[in-house]
């Protein structure tokens, strides 16, 4: 049964702390970033839909910023494209007009990348310059900013992959980029869920006995289930077997182990696939609605049997979508819309876990806020 002493919902209190007008200047700064890589996760995935990620082959960190600006520069672009297997063996014959398109798409990927990075950046070195960041929240901001440009590099790994012999990247690649993404997306969300809206620091709710290992365990349910929608999207998974509930006419279908070894079914075997990224769903729904229950019955404060009851609730309409967007096999609007059903489900799930996290943290709530 939940007791009625206030907790502290931050991270753990500072030594110093900062003014309210600071907090509120790094919320909206950091609410920012997170908005970017949402849409940048959005904008990869529609690359992948339209199959545009292999349509920049080269890597040029700085130049690359410019798209071509001539007729000559388009065509070089095109020529280049022109000797990659995407181009020989799918789209010999494509024109200059249609080779655009998907460059638009790439460009518009990594211009993303280079705009997330300077908008980081610039304005984490005025407000380290102005005072804004405290001692303790310095350093997980460099390691945001590390983790994003490794995410780059990770990158242009994928898309090597699909260079040479290959008319699509790898699906592990492409596996490990989008869990990156996720990952520092979620690590976004986790600093800015420390900073209270009101630059309090602190939100009073009553204490909760709910383990953080239940959210936790969701948490990392939700993700396997986004890890595997990415392994769906990398083999073109979604674009067979669009009946529901049965799969290849059967609940369990056979041809599930047929690559060999075992193991690669996983990951390589295209049912196989499917048919795991249905099962996460199913067991998906489940937990969520469980964890909804359970806090109810235990008459949880109200703001954790919230989350969870929003976290349920989308996973459902997540899980129906993904049905709908299966049977018309994965139209790109229904694609994007799935995927960026995924982001939401996953925010919730974490700031859920954030709560159960910090709920056993006793503490009034001061004038100022600590940080993050």
């Amino acid at each position: 049964m939940a007791s009625t002493a206030a907790l502290s919902l931050a991270a753990p209190r500072q030594d110093t702390a900062i003014p309210v007008k600071h907090v509120r200047a790094l919320r909206i700064w950091l609410s920012a970033i997170a908005l970017l890589i949402a849409a940048m996760i959005l904008v990869g995935g529609a690359t992948r839909l339209t199959e545009s990620g292999l349509s920049i082959t080269e890597w040029k960190p700085v130049t690359g910023t410019m798209p071509p600006l001539s007729d000559a520069d388009w065509q070089d672009a095109f020529e280049a494209y022109k000797q990659i297997p995407q181009y020989t063996e799918l789209n010999r014959g494509m024109s200059l007009d249609q080779f655009k398109t998907i460059y638009w798409w790439e460009w518009t990927h990594r211009f993303l990348g280079r705009l997330i990075g300077l908008a980081f950046f610039l304005p984490f070195v005025a407000f380290w310059i102005a005072g804004y960041i405290p001692r303790a929240l310095l350093p997980r901001l460099i390691g945001l900013f590390v983790l994003g440009g490794i995410q780059g590099a990770i990158g242009w790994y994928m898309v090597k992959s699909g260079l040479v012999d290959r008319t699509s990247v790898s699906q592990y690649r492409l596996m490990i980029h989008f869990g990156m993404a996720v990952a520092i997306l979620g690590y976004t969300l986790w600093l800015l869920f420390g900073l209270s809206a009101e630059g309090q620091g602190r939100l009073p709710i009553a204490r909760s006995s709910a383990p953080a290992w239940v959210a936790g365990f969701v948490l990392g349910l939700i993700f396997l289930q986004l890890l595997a929608g990415a392994l769906v999207a990398g083999l073109d998974a979604g674009m067979g077997y669009n009946t529901w509930p049965l799969i290849d006419s059967a609940f369990i279908p056979k041809g599930l182990g047929t690559t060999s070894p075992w193991h690669l079914n996983l990951f390589e075997n295209g049912l196989a696939v499917q048919f795991n990224h249905r099962m996460l769903a199913y067991a998906l729904v489940l937990a969520t609605l469980a964890q909804a229950v359970w806090l109810g019955v235990r008459r949880e404060p109200q703001i954790l049997f919230g989350t969870a009851l929003t976290l349920a609730v989308l996973t459902l309409m997540q899980a129906t979508l993904g049905v709908w967007t299966l049977l018309l096999a994965v139209p790109i609007t229904l694609g994007l819309a799935h995927q960026a059903g995924a982001i939401a489900v996953f925010a919730v799930a974490l700031y859920h876990f954030w709560l159960t996290v910090h709920a056993p943290e006793v503490s009034p709530a001061p004038q100022t806020a600590a940080s993050a």
